[in-house]
């Protein structure tokens, strides 16, 4: 089994589990995840927050259907923001998907595992190229996840930015014409996707950095002041968690190049 990559240091961060319950609602107000009663999922979610993603992911696999979601942010985040070989990562990304297609044979009305499959998929076609990934048909599962989640949480504002970002891509790459009639991307549902997620998640770092790229890609020029803004109010705010940490270095890096 190949290694995981640590999370740098500098990522890192520090809880116990009165810090953890204390920050509970902001740290998971994009995925909804409800405080956990046992006290095995509380300690996964903590080393997940700290930024020891293998640790976790493993800890949400030895509890089985409880710890799916665990697994799957665990495995997915350390994917997108930590791990260098591209061929491990798209294997993981793999697995996360592939984990939750399995669980929502049982459990078809668990958005988040909608949401995780969706997500999964997503980055893997980012990983390969949006376009080629269209070619194969990944957006059109990527769509269907996204949307079957949100069916089941609405508020889900992780599954509301995913699915903006499957839009936005979408056309982004191919244009609005071919990606509205032949992959069912649309702009007006981008937007008003990415409206939702920013009202119900004003301060998220991730929010308002997702929703400024997003914006980029949809409306170009016309939405130059408003994507600056929202990028650097982002930027100001301080991050709540080792992913938070992780994420903001990713902006940091991709603003640089």
């Amino acid at each position: 089994m190949t290694a995981w990559t640590p999370c740098p240091d500098t990522c890192q961060a520090h809880f116990d589990r009165d810090s953890l319950q204390q920050q509970w609602l902001r740290l998971h107000l994009c995925d909804g995840q409800p405080w956990p009663s046992d006290p095995a999922l509380q300690e996964g979610w903590r080393l997940y927050h700290e930024g020891a993603f293998e640790a976790a992911a493993e800890a949400g696999q030895r509890l089985g259907p409880a710890g799916v979601a665990l697994a799957s942010k665990a495995a997915a985040i350390h994917a997108t923001y930590v791990e260098a070989s591209d061929l491990v990562r798209f294997v993981r990304l793999q697995e996360v998907a592939e984990r939750a297609r399995r669980h929502l044979v049982s459990e078809p009305d668990d958005a988040s595992a909608w949401y995780w499959q969706g997500y999964a998929l997503g980055r893997y076609s980012q990983g390969i190229s949006v376009a080629k990934a269209l070619t194969r048909g990944l957006g059109r599962q990527v769509r269907q996840a996204l949307e079957s989640a949100l069916r089941l949480a609405p508020g889900h504002v992780d599954a509301q930015l995913a699915l903006a970002r499957f839009h936005a891509e979408t056309i982004d790459q191919v244009g609005e014409l071919i990606g509205g009639m032949v992959h069912g991307a649309r702009k007006d549902q981008g937007l008003a996707l990415y409206e939702a997620a920013l009202a119900l998640a004003p301060d998220s770092v991730v929010v308002l950095s997702e929703v400024a790229e997003g914006l980029w890609m949809l409306e170009g020029d016309a939405a130059q002041a408003r994507a600056s803004d929202l990028q650097e109010r982002a930027m100001r705010l301080a991050p709540l968690d080792a992913m938070e940490k992780l994420y903001l270095r990713s902006v940091q890096a991709a603003a640089d190049h």
